[in-house]
């Protein structure tokens, strides 16, 4: 069959590969909606491809300035940066060093040595840095409040804020994501878990035919399943480990 585009093939595709309807899955959908679930969240959390980059805009309001925080979407993981609310040292538009450069070395700028505009920049941006410095911010995912922390009269209700943060890639959005081989794996290897969980509620207990069960086995086997993917996330799917605020 075709790879999976919804949830509810997905989860048709991952008891498949557990054998369904060949071999009775003993797990209740409910089970198997928390196992992919769980699935999901590892996967944003960890894949470089569970998460997209992100520049948010926002207008300040009254009730954003009294409280001294802003609130985030739901789907979004943690906040990075946020721009510089104060003006800069380098200026905008016409009266900006960037466009005074050019304006005045318009006729040899194809010549000129690129190095001292670097580094005359870079010790701009230090001097920024210095002078003016960065608002501090606070975030945490489960509260969805950015927390800017710096003087309120600073900024005033209908200026805009913008923050670079990490968002989820929603399947429910973007289809692609249940294609994922990982994804598909990992949440097979929970719902595999999770019915040999259940299986070994029946130790000892035997079928017509002195059949019997095996779910400390299929545990077993789902355990292992689990870890050894686990690793493979953070060793070959996983970014870099950097700063992240959330």
């Amino acid at each position: 069959m075709a790879q999976p585009t919804t949830r509810t093939e997905f989860k048709e595709w991952c008891l498949r590969k557990l054998g369904k309807p060949v071999i009775e899955i003993n797990v209740d959908d409910d089970q198997v909606s928390d196992r992919i679930d769980e699935a999901l969240t590892y996967y944003w959390d960890y894949h470089f491809d569970g998460t997209e980059k992100m520049y948010v805009r926002r207008q300040i309001t009254q009730d954003d300035k009294n409280n001294g925080y802003v609130p985030v979407a739901d789907n979004i993981i943690g906040v990075v940066n946020l721009f510089p609310i104060q003006g800069n040292l380098t200026g905008s538009g016409i009266f900006s060093a960037t466009y005074q450069f050019v304006l005045n070395n318009l006729h040899e700028f194809v010549n000129y040595d690129l190095i001292n505009y670097y580094m005359s920049f870079q010790h701009l941006a230090f001097m920024q840095e210095i002078l003016t410095g960065r608002q501090p911010i606070r975030y945490n995912r489960h509260m969805n409040r950015l927390y800017i922390d710096m003087n309120k009269d600073k900024i005033e209700v209908g200026d805009y804020i913008i923050y670079e943060c990490y968002q989820v890639v929603d399947p429910t959005v973007y289809a692609d994501v249940w294609k994922d081989r990982w994804l598909q794996n990992y949440a097979t290897a929970k719902i595999k878990y999770q019915w040999g969980s259940n299986l070994t509620k029946f130790v000892g207990m035997s079928l017509p035919g002195n059949v019997q069960f095996n779910g400390e086995r299929i545990l077993q086997d789902a355990q292992e399943e689990i870890q050894r993917m686990e690793q493979e996330m953070i060793s070959s799917y996983s970014l870099p480990v950097h700063d992240l605020v959330g």
